[in-house]
């Protein structure tokens, strides 16, 4: 089967990205595939190329599991509305609006609402992960 994900929640912050990531991974080692990861509202955050992980006991850095993700051919695509927002820019959306340099991390790109409701009609299954 071929899914559709999309999540909402910021990372660290809600659980979002933590089930979203499991989900995939299983989805990959099961013979499925990934339409494509899209992020929405806060969930543009797991783009953010500056981010430092919590060194916590799960110490888990989402960038990476995202990238490693994107490495296996799943794109990962930012909301360019909500990204622009939260300050998460490619190098066009940086020297558009004259920022001092992009956030966006390798791996991900940003992508209109249309790229999620192409993905959606393309899958077979669409799951969302709330914040």
């Amino acid at each position: 089967m071929k899914y559709a994900l999309a999540v909402h929640g910021a990372p660290y912050a809600s659980e979002a990205a933590a089930h979203a990531l499991s989900f995939a991974d299983a989805l990959l080692a099961g013979g499925h595939s990934i339409e494509r990861v899209f992020f929405f509202h806060d969930g543009v955050y797991q783009g953010l190329g500056a981010q430092v992980p919590p060194q916590d006991s799960f110490n888990v850095d989402t960038v990476k599991r995202w990238q490693h993700l994107a490495a296996q051919g799943v794109e990962l695509g930012i909301c360019i509305a909500s990204g622009i927002k939260r300050g998460v820019v490619n190098e066009a959306e940086q020297t558009r609006y004259e920022l001092q340099h992009p956030t966006l991390a390798p791996g991900f790109e940003l992508v209109g609402l249309g790229q999620l409701i192409a993905a959606i009609n393309n899958a077979d299954r669409y799951v969302e992960f709330p914040a």
